[in-house]
């Protein structure tokens, strides 16, 4: 099993919807789209995947910023790891390199948020080390009111 993470550049960033249609299940296929080929013109933003014998298996788009209580920070957002795959320690393996790669970069910390219905997720990341420090909150602004 040959196992590469990588930064994914703009002109492939398409190869993400997969994965990220499993995340996003209830968003437009097409807004999805568009909205991936927008957020890959923020010069803040990064996607990184790991790929095994070639095959994209996980993803995690990285949001750069500098925070007044923490300096420059990271989030990692729509982050995957294949269904198929999961439990063979690729979780560890993708986050001690996005760790490395946002080191090099000068990051000081990295915040993120999770589902409050993913309790795996929520172990994978205090076993990694994260903390809970507070709460997400969301106001959807659109007239419809929903969640995509």
């Amino acid at each position: 099993m040959n196992t590469l993470i990588k930064v994914i550049e703009a002109e492939e960033i398409l190869t993400i919807i997969p994965l990220l249609t499993k995340l996003n299940s209830k968003t437009p296929l097409e807004l999805l789209k568009e909205r991936v080929l927008e957020i890959s013109k923020n010069t803040n933003y990064e996607c990184v995947g790991i790929y095994i014998d070639e095959k994209l298996v996980g993803i995690s788009g990285l949001w750069y910023s500098t925070r007044h209580y923490i300096g420059k920070s990271v989030e990692p957002d729509h982050v995957i790891i294949d269904e198929s795959i999961r439990g063979q320690g690729l979780g560890k393996q993708f986050f001690n390199w996005i760790d490395n790669h946002i080191k090099s970069k000068g990051c000081e910390a990295i915040e993120l948020n999770t589902y409050a219905s993913n309790p795996k997720s929520h172990k994978f990341y205090y076993n990694e080390g994260y903390n809970i420090y507070g709460f997400h909150f969301l106001k959807v602004l659109r007239e419809d009111k929903k969640f995509y």
